[in-house]
Protein backbone atom coordinates (compact mmCIF):
# COMPACT_ATOMS: atom_id res chain seq x y z
CA UNK A 1 0.00 0.00 0.00
CA UNK A 2 1.42 3.40 -0.88
CA UNK A 3 2.56 5.42 2.24
CA UNK A 4 0.45 9.03 2.71
CA UNK A 5 0.63 9.03 6.63
CA UNK A 6 4.42 9.91 8.10
CA UNK A 7 4.60 10.11 11.75
CA UNK A 8 1.71 9.30 13.96
CA UNK A 9 1.38 9.74 17.72
CA UNK A 10 -1.20 8.19 20.01
CA UNK A 11 -2.09 8.89 23.55
CA UNK A 12 -2.64 5.46 25.17
CA UNK A 13 -5.56 5.28 28.02
CA UNK A 14 -3.98 3.26 31.27
CA UNK A 15 -5.68 2.28 34.51
CA UNK A 16 -4.57 4.80 37.63
CA UNK A 17 -1.51 3.02 38.34
CA UNK A 18 -0.42 2.37 41.82
CA UNK A 19 2.66 1.15 43.65
CA UNK A 20 3.04 -2.45 42.89
CA UNK A 21 1.57 -2.64 39.69
CA UNK A 22 3.87 -4.50 36.73
CA UNK A 23 4.31 -2.33 33.95
CA UNK A 24 6.16 -5.05 32.21
CA UNK A 25 3.30 -7.49 31.89
CA UNK A 26 0.60 -4.77 31.41
CA UNK A 27 1.24 -2.62 29.03
CA UNK A 28 2.11 -5.23 25.83
CA UNK A 29 -1.35 -6.17 26.48
CA UNK A 30 -2.49 -2.48 26.98
CA UNK A 31 -0.80 -1.89 23.49
CA UNK A 32 -2.66 -5.10 21.94
CA UNK A 33 -5.46 -3.87 22.71
CA UNK A 34 -5.40 -0.41 21.61
CA UNK A 35 -4.15 -1.37 18.19
CA UNK A 36 -6.66 -3.75 17.65
CA UNK A 37 -9.44 -0.82 18.28
CA UNK A 38 -7.94 1.39 16.37
CA UNK A 39 -6.62 -0.16 14.01
CA UNK A 40 -3.03 -0.20 13.31
CA UNK A 41 -0.26 -2.62 13.42
CA UNK A 42 2.56 -2.50 15.31
CA UNK A 43 5.56 -2.76 13.43
CA UNK A 44 9.61 -2.54 13.51
CA UNK A 45 11.27 0.97 15.12
CA UNK A 46 7.94 2.17 16.56
CA UNK A 47 8.45 3.71 19.88
CA UNK A 48 6.77 3.46 23.36
CA UNK A 49 7.37 6.32 25.28
CA UNK A 50 6.00 5.72 28.99
CA UNK A 51 5.81 9.14 31.12
CA UNK A 52 8.16 9.15 33.97
CA UNK A 53 5.27 9.36 36.85
CA UNK A 54 4.23 6.22 35.80
CA UNK A 55 6.86 4.33 36.14
CA UNK A 56 7.78 6.30 39.78
CA UNK A 57 4.11 5.35 40.82
CA UNK A 58 4.70 1.71 40.15
CA UNK A 59 7.99 1.42 42.10
CA UNK A 60 6.06 3.77 44.87
CA UNK A 61 9.00 6.07 44.71
CA UNK A 62 7.60 8.69 47.22
CA UNK A 63 9.42 10.49 49.95
CA UNK A 64 8.24 12.84 53.04
CA UNK A 65 9.12 16.40 54.13
CA UNK A 66 11.20 14.82 56.89
CA UNK A 67 12.97 12.09 54.95
CA UNK A 68 14.43 15.76 52.95
CA UNK A 69 15.15 16.64 56.04
CA UNK A 70 16.53 13.74 57.46
CA UNK A 71 19.15 13.49 54.54
CA UNK A 72 20.13 16.85 54.59
CA UNK A 73 21.06 16.42 58.04
CA UNK A 74 23.03 13.51 57.57
CA UNK A 75 25.18 15.34 55.04
CA UNK A 76 25.35 18.68 57.38
CA UNK A 77 25.58 16.57 60.63
CA UNK A 78 26.94 20.27 62.51
CA UNK A 79 24.54 22.27 64.75
CA UNK A 80 23.46 24.84 63.92
CA UNK A 81 22.96 24.15 60.60
CA UNK A 82 23.29 27.29 58.43
CA UNK A 83 22.69 26.54 54.66
CA UNK A 84 22.96 28.43 51.54
CA UNK A 85 20.77 27.38 48.38
CA UNK A 86 21.93 28.08 45.46
CA UNK A 87 19.42 28.86 42.76
CA UNK A 88 16.78 27.13 43.14
CA UNK A 89 13.51 27.11 40.38
CA UNK A 90 10.74 29.41 41.53
CA UNK A 91 8.05 26.57 41.78
CA UNK A 92 5.28 25.46 44.19
CA UNK A 93 5.13 21.96 42.21
CA UNK A 94 9.20 21.53 42.05
CA UNK A 95 10.72 23.10 44.64
CA UNK A 96 8.75 24.37 47.98
CA UNK A 97 8.70 21.03 49.51
CA UNK A 98 12.26 20.46 48.93
CA UNK A 99 12.61 23.78 50.45
CA UNK A 100 10.53 22.72 53.41
CA UNK A 101 12.94 19.53 53.96
CA UNK A 102 15.61 21.66 53.68
CA UNK A 103 13.89 24.26 56.84
CA UNK A 104 13.66 21.58 59.16
CA UNK A 105 16.73 20.45 59.07
CA UNK A 106 18.40 23.69 59.17
CA UNK A 107 18.16 26.53 62.02
CA UNK A 108 19.20 29.29 59.32
CA UNK A 109 19.13 29.99 55.63
CA UNK A 110 20.42 31.49 52.60
CA UNK A 111 18.77 31.94 49.06
CA UNK A 112 20.58 33.29 46.48
CA UNK A 113 17.72 33.37 43.64
CA UNK A 114 19.03 34.38 40.50
CA UNK A 115 17.27 37.15 38.11
CA UNK A 116 15.40 38.11 36.59
CA UNK A 117 14.58 34.73 35.79
CA UNK A 118 15.28 31.43 37.34
CA UNK A 119 17.10 28.86 35.24
CA UNK A 120 13.85 27.91 33.42
CA UNK A 121 12.59 31.13 32.87
CA UNK A 122 10.54 31.99 35.61
CA UNK A 123 10.54 35.87 36.01
CA UNK A 124 11.82 36.92 40.04
CA UNK A 125 11.00 40.73 38.65
CA UNK A 126 9.94 42.80 35.43
CA UNK A 127 12.85 42.27 32.91
CA UNK A 128 12.40 46.05 31.92
CA UNK A 129 13.72 47.01 35.41
CA UNK A 130 17.11 45.45 35.04
CA UNK A 131 17.36 47.32 31.75
CA UNK A 132 16.23 50.67 32.71
CA UNK A 133 18.37 50.50 36.15
CA UNK A 134 21.38 49.95 34.10
CA UNK A 135 22.63 46.70 36.21
CA UNK A 136 24.89 43.82 34.71
CA UNK A 137 22.68 40.73 35.94
CA UNK A 138 26.51 38.84 35.24
CA UNK A 139 27.75 41.10 38.12
CA UNK A 140 25.84 42.35 40.31
CA UNK A 141 24.91 41.13 43.79
CA UNK A 142 22.07 42.53 46.04
CA UNK A 143 20.89 41.77 49.66
CA UNK A 144 17.09 42.35 50.22
CA UNK A 145 17.48 45.61 51.36
CA UNK A 146 18.80 47.05 48.22
CA UNK A 147 16.82 44.88 45.71
CA UNK A 148 13.88 46.17 47.22
CA UNK A 149 14.82 49.41 46.85
CA UNK A 150 15.67 48.97 42.99
CA UNK A 151 12.92 46.61 42.08
CA UNK A 152 9.34 46.45 41.88
CA UNK A 153 7.60 43.49 43.71
CA UNK A 154 6.49 41.08 40.90
CA UNK A 155 3.81 38.51 41.20
CA UNK A 156 4.32 35.87 38.51
CA UNK A 157 2.32 35.71 35.34
CA UNK A 158 0.88 32.68 35.52
CA UNK A 159 0.60 31.66 39.20
CA UNK A 160 0.17 35.08 40.72
CA UNK A 161 2.93 34.07 43.67
CA UNK A 162 5.53 36.06 44.84
CA UNK A 163 8.10 33.55 45.48
CA UNK A 164 10.42 35.63 47.93
CA UNK A 165 7.40 35.96 49.80
CA UNK A 166 6.53 32.52 49.67
CA UNK A 167 9.88 30.93 50.19
CA UNK A 168 9.82 33.48 53.32
CA UNK A 169 7.13 31.38 54.58
CA UNK A 170 7.76 28.10 54.55
CA UNK A 171 11.44 28.99 56.01
CA UNK A 172 9.53 30.74 58.82
CA UNK A 173 6.71 28.50 59.61
CA UNK A 174 9.57 25.66 60.23
CA UNK A 175 11.17 28.19 62.80
CA UNK A 176 14.23 28.60 60.32
CA UNK A 177 16.12 32.10 59.99
CA UNK A 178 15.74 32.97 56.18
CA UNK A 179 17.58 35.93 54.32
CA UNK A 180 18.29 36.53 50.50
CA UNK A 181 20.93 37.21 48.41
CA UNK A 182 20.47 37.95 44.04
CA UNK A 183 23.14 36.87 42.29
CA UNK A 184 23.43 34.67 38.94
CA UNK A 185 27.06 33.71 40.17
CA UNK A 186 26.70 30.88 42.49
CA UNK A 187 29.87 32.14 44.02
CA UNK A 188 27.90 35.01 45.95
CA UNK A 189 27.13 32.69 48.97
CA UNK A 190 30.64 31.13 49.33
CA UNK A 191 31.84 33.06 52.00
CA UNK A 192 28.07 33.22 53.91
CA UNK A 193 27.87 29.23 54.84
CA UNK A 194 29.88 26.42 54.93
CA UNK A 195 27.27 24.11 53.97
CA UNK A 196 26.17 24.84 50.37
CA UNK A 197 23.19 22.93 48.54
CA UNK A 198 23.20 23.37 44.54
CA UNK A 199 20.13 24.05 42.91
CA UNK A 200 20.49 24.59 39.53
CA UNK A 201 18.67 21.34 37.47
CA UNK A 202 21.04 22.15 33.89
CA UNK A 203 24.03 24.11 35.40
CA UNK A 204 24.34 21.99 38.23
CA UNK A 205 28.04 20.79 37.66
CA UNK A 206 29.24 24.05 36.37
CA UNK A 207 27.97 25.56 39.98
CA UNK A 208 29.34 22.69 42.24
CA UNK A 209 32.97 23.55 40.66
CA UNK A 210 33.07 27.42 40.88
CA UNK A 211 31.71 26.89 44.54
CA UNK A 212 34.37 24.37 45.46
CA UNK A 213 37.47 26.37 43.61
CA UNK A 214 35.84 29.57 45.49
CA UNK A 215 36.30 27.52 49.01
CA UNK A 216 33.07 26.12 49.53
CA UNK A 217 33.77 23.68 52.46
CA UNK A 218 30.70 21.23 52.37
CA UNK A 219 29.10 21.34 48.54
CA UNK A 220 26.26 19.08 47.69
CA UNK A 221 23.54 19.38 45.46
CA UNK A 222 19.66 18.04 45.03
CA UNK A 223 21.42 14.95 43.06
CA UNK A 224 22.80 14.08 46.52
CA UNK A 225 19.64 14.16 48.63
CA UNK A 226 17.37 10.84 48.89
CA UNK A 227 20.36 9.13 46.20
CA UNK A 228 20.78 6.39 49.30
CA UNK A 229 18.98 3.07 48.79
CA UNK A 230 16.22 2.90 51.79
CA UNK A 231 13.56 0.92 52.62
CA UNK A 232 11.33 3.12 54.41
CA UNK A 233 11.30 5.69 51.67
CA UNK A 234 11.96 6.49 48.58
CA UNK A 235 14.90 7.33 46.59
CA UNK A 236 17.24 7.83 43.21
CA UNK A 237 21.03 6.99 43.24
CA UNK A 238 21.06 8.90 39.85
CA UNK A 239 19.27 12.41 40.64
CA UNK A 240 18.68 12.66 43.98
CA UNK A 241 16.04 15.23 44.60
CA UNK A 242 16.22 16.08 40.95
CA UNK A 243 13.07 15.64 39.02
CA UNK A 244 11.07 15.86 41.92
CA UNK A 245 7.00 16.96 41.97
CA UNK A 246 4.84 17.50 44.51
CA UNK A 247 2.50 14.94 45.72
CA UNK A 248 0.72 15.62 48.56
CA UNK A 249 1.14 18.46 51.26
CA UNK A 250 4.07 16.55 52.63
CA UNK A 251 5.08 14.09 50.00
CA UNK A 252 7.08 14.34 46.67
CA UNK A 253 7.46 11.92 44.38
CA UNK A 254 10.96 11.37 42.97
CA UNK A 255 12.34 10.43 39.57
CA UNK A 256 12.09 6.87 38.60
CA UNK A 257 15.12 4.23 39.53
CA UNK A 258 16.19 1.84 37.17
CA UNK A 259 14.72 3.27 34.35
CA UNK A 260 17.24 1.56 31.87
CA UNK A 261 16.91 -2.17 32.81
CA UNK A 262 12.73 -1.33 32.56
CA UNK A 263 12.48 -0.38 29.00
CA UNK A 264 15.39 -2.73 28.05
CA UNK A 265 13.03 -5.46 29.84
CA UNK A 266 10.01 -4.31 28.38
CA UNK A 267 11.78 -4.21 24.45
CA UNK A 268 12.09 -8.15 25.12
CA UNK A 269 8.43 -8.37 26.37
CA UNK A 270 7.58 -6.08 23.31
CA UNK A 271 9.45 -8.89 21.16
CA UNK A 272 7.83 -11.88 22.36
CA UNK A 273 4.33 -10.50 22.00
CA UNK A 274 4.72 -9.26 18.61
CA UNK A 275 7.63 -10.49 16.85
CA UNK A 276 8.99 -6.42 16.50
CA UNK A 277 11.54 -4.43 17.70
CA UNK A 278 9.87 -1.93 19.44
CA UNK A 279 11.48 1.08 21.23
CA UNK A 280 11.12 2.18 24.66
CA UNK A 281 11.84 5.31 26.31
CA UNK A 282 10.78 6.72 29.45
CA UNK A 283 10.52 10.33 29.20
CA UNK A 284 9.33 13.34 31.66
CA UNK A 285 9.56 17.08 30.42
CA UNK A 286 10.12 17.98 26.78
CA UNK A 287 12.97 20.03 26.16
CA UNK A 288 10.86 23.16 24.31
CA UNK A 289 10.18 26.77 25.63
CA UNK A 290 6.78 28.39 25.59
CA UNK A 291 7.23 31.72 23.15
CA UNK A 292 4.62 33.77 25.27
CA UNK A 293 5.73 32.72 28.86
CA UNK A 294 9.33 32.30 28.45
CA UNK A 295 9.33 29.51 30.45
CA UNK A 296 11.52 26.48 29.30
CA UNK A 297 9.78 23.35 30.39
CA UNK A 298 12.67 21.10 31.09
CA UNK A 299 13.03 20.98 34.63
CA UNK A 300 13.62 17.61 34.65
CA UNK A 301 17.38 16.79 34.77
CA UNK A 302 16.80 14.73 31.69
CA UNK A 303 14.16 13.90 29.16
CA UNK A 304 14.43 10.49 29.03
CA UNK A 305 16.06 8.71 32.24
CA UNK A 306 15.89 5.25 30.09
CA UNK A 307 16.06 4.64 26.36
CA UNK A 308 16.95 1.66 24.38
CA UNK A 309 20.00 1.78 21.92
CA UNK A 310 17.75 1.99 18.77
CA UNK A 311 16.98 5.88 20.04
CA UNK A 312 20.68 7.23 20.63
CA UNK A 313 22.47 9.44 18.87
CA UNK A 314 20.74 12.67 16.87
CA UNK A 315 18.78 12.49 13.69
CA UNK A 316 20.90 12.50 10.06
CA UNK A 317 18.37 14.01 7.80
CA UNK A 318 18.17 15.93 4.58
CA UNK A 319 16.62 19.19 4.12
CA UNK A 320 13.58 18.69 1.65
CA UNK A 321 12.59 22.37 1.58
CA UNK A 322 16.53 23.17 0.91
CA UNK A 323 17.30 20.76 -1.90
CA UNK A 324 13.69 22.05 -3.28
CA UNK A 325 14.53 25.29 -3.55
CA UNK A 326 18.53 24.89 -4.50
CA UNK A 327 19.48 21.55 -6.09
CA UNK A 328 16.65 20.89 -8.12
CA UNK A 329 15.07 24.31 -7.98
CA UNK A 330 12.26 24.32 -10.90
CA UNK A 331 11.77 20.54 -11.62
CA UNK A 332 8.42 19.96 -12.11
CA UNK A 333 6.31 18.11 -9.13
CA UNK A 334 6.74 14.45 -10.04
CA UNK A 335 9.98 14.61 -10.85
CA UNK A 336 11.50 16.86 -8.10
CA UNK A 337 9.81 14.47 -5.55
CA UNK A 338 11.98 11.52 -7.57
CA UNK A 339 15.54 13.62 -7.76
CA UNK A 340 14.78 14.04 -3.77
CA UNK A 341 13.79 10.54 -2.82
CA UNK A 342 16.80 9.79 -5.08
CA UNK A 343 18.99 11.53 -2.67
CA UNK A 344 17.68 9.85 0.36
CA UNK A 345 18.40 6.55 -0.77
CA UNK A 346 21.69 7.43 -1.44
CA UNK A 347 22.85 9.19 1.81
CA UNK A 348 21.00 5.87 3.82
CA UNK A 349 22.85 3.80 1.23
CA UNK A 350 26.13 5.84 1.52
CA UNK A 351 25.70 6.02 5.38
CA UNK A 352 27.79 9.15 5.14
CA UNK A 353 27.26 12.42 7.01
CA UNK A 354 24.87 15.20 5.07
CA UNK A 355 26.76 18.16 4.14
CA UNK A 356 26.38 21.23 5.75
CA UNK A 357 24.11 22.81 2.73
CA UNK A 358 21.96 19.60 3.15
CA UNK A 359 20.91 19.66 6.78
CA UNK A 360 20.71 23.45 7.17
CA UNK A 361 18.19 24.29 8.79
CA UNK A 362 18.04 21.02 10.90
CA UNK A 363 18.89 21.28 14.38
CA UNK A 364 20.89 18.78 15.90
CA UNK A 365 18.89 17.80 18.70
CA UNK A 366 19.01 14.31 20.77
CA UNK A 367 16.52 11.67 19.21
CA UNK A 368 15.51 11.37 22.55
CA UNK A 369 14.53 14.91 23.42
CA UNK A 370 12.72 14.91 19.93
CA UNK A 371 10.50 12.12 21.42
CA UNK A 372 9.99 13.01 24.86
CA UNK A 373 8.76 16.25 24.02
CA UNK A 374 6.56 14.67 21.16
CA UNK A 375 5.12 12.67 23.67
CA UNK A 376 5.02 15.21 26.87
CA UNK A 377 3.05 17.66 24.28
CA UNK A 378 0.68 14.42 23.52
CA UNK A 379 0.41 13.09 26.91
CA UNK A 380 0.47 16.71 28.72
CA UNK A 381 0.20 16.70 32.50
CA UNK A 382 -3.41 17.31 33.37
CA UNK A 383 -6.68 15.27 32.22
CA UNK A 384 -5.99 13.62 29.34
CA UNK A 385 -5.42 9.95 30.86
CA UNK A 386 -2.50 9.04 28.13
CA UNK A 387 0.44 8.61 30.37
CA UNK A 388 1.62 6.20 27.59
CA UNK A 389 2.19 7.51 24.07
CA UNK A 390 2.35 5.12 21.04
CA UNK A 391 4.98 6.83 18.35
CA UNK A 392 5.08 5.08 14.75
CA UNK A 393 6.76 6.27 11.76
CA UNK A 394 8.99 8.72 13.22
CA UNK A 395 11.98 6.68 11.74
CA UNK A 396 10.37 7.17 7.99
CA UNK A 397 11.77 9.29 5.33
CA UNK A 398 10.09 10.44 2.01
CA UNK A 399 11.94 7.84 0.03
CA UNK A 400 9.69 4.97 2.27
CA UNK A 401 6.96 5.05 -0.75
CA UNK A 402 5.35 1.52 0.62
CA UNK A 403 4.00 0.64 3.84
CA UNK A 404 5.44 -3.06 4.85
Amino acid sequence: MKRLVGTTIRGLRTPIINEGDDLIEMLPHLLANAAQAEGFTVRDRDVLCITESVLARSQGNYAHVNDIADSVKSHFPETPRKVAVVHPILSRNRFALLLRGIAIAADEIIIELSYPTDEVGNQLIDKAEVWNANINPYADVFDEERFNQIFSKYYHEFTGINYIDLYRSICEKEGCKVQFVFANDPRAVAGMAENIIICDVHSRDKSRQLLIEAGGKKVIGLEDILSEPNQKHGYNQAYGLLGSNKATEDKVKLFPRDSQPFVETLQEKLKEKFGKTVEVMVYGDGAFKDPYGGIWELADPVVSPGFTAGLRGRPNELKIKFLADNDYAGLPSEELTCKIQQRIREKLKAEANISAEGSEGTTPRQITDILGSLADLASGSGDKGTPIVYIQGYFDNYADDYID
